[in-house]
């Protein structure tokens, strides 16, 4: 008899173990079905690719190595993560720029439109030289279509950054903290902007200040004018894009 009861007990207490284990696997947050955007796959691409970078300091480098600036560690990182593909690189970028010399650039310049991949970052200017925010309203989205147009009419092949925030330098850290609060709220009401004209025209945009947002409690994120990006932050920047240049180019 005491040997029924305790198999009746046993049987008991498996289905409730059985069932207590069901619920809490239920309760798991599933595995994504997709592995994340960083991780796309790497497919073959075109025999030779033309990339332009159009922008101001953030663009050329300004107090970095030529080869430390974002546009060229990119095309490094292309070239080994492609080494069948001939990279060429074109920059069209100036310390002190802002969205009206950029255009007025361009159109000196005069690019040929075949270009396979264009990215975009202007602005700080504007906001440093105290212009009106309609000029930027009114040139931004000039130049996402002069983008667009240089690749190859493919508003696919453009990406945009995000603009830096430079009250988190050296160079800022006398300003009072209104004056820094000022700064960064307008810095955030251009790369709204931004973004919210590049979702309109379905252009990829990306956002790098929060990167430049720890260049006090990170100083080697800061350049030795302690103003502009290292060559680690611009190391960053390339990390944080180069998903979706691997998109553009594999599309």
């Amino acid at each position: 008899m005491k040997s029924h009861f305790k198999q009746i007990v046993t049987a008991v207490l498996s289905i409730f173990l059985l069932s207590c284990s069901s619920d809490g696997s239920s309760s798991e947050t599933p595995s994504p079905a997709t592995p994340p955007t960083s991780e796309v796959p790497t497919k073959p691409i075109s025999g030779s690719v033309n990339y332009l970078a159009l922008g101001d300091s953030y663009t050329i480098g300004q107090s970095v190595c030529e080869t430390c600036r974002y546009p060229e560690q990119l095309k490094a990182v292309l070239k080994k993560t492609y080494p069948d593909t001939n990279f060429s690189l074109n920059i069209i970028a100036q310390t002190g720029w802002t969205t009206s010399d950029l255009i007025s650039a361009i159109n000196t310049v005069n690019p040929d439109s075949n270009y396979d991949l264009v990215t975009l970052l202007i602005g700080v200017n504007n906001q440093y030289q105290h212009m009106n925010f309609s000029v930027y309203e009114k040139e931004f989205p000039q130049l996402l279509n002069k983008a667009i147009a240089l690749a190859k009419g493919d508003k696919n092949n453009v990406l945009v950054l995000s603009i830096p925030d430079y009250t988190y330098t050296p160079f800022a850290s006398n300003y009072t903290s209104e004056n820094q609060n000022r700064i960064s709220g307008e810095i955030t009401r251009y790369n709204n902007f931004a973004e919210s004209m590049c979702i309109s025209k379905g252009i990829s945009f990306i956002s790098i200040t929060d990167i430049t947002q720890q260049g006090l409690s990170k100083p080697n994120l800061v350049a030795s004018d302690g103003l502009h990006p290292s060559e680690l932050a611009y190391k960053l920047f390339v990390d944080r894009i180069f998903y979706k240049i691997k998109m553009i180019l594999q599309d």
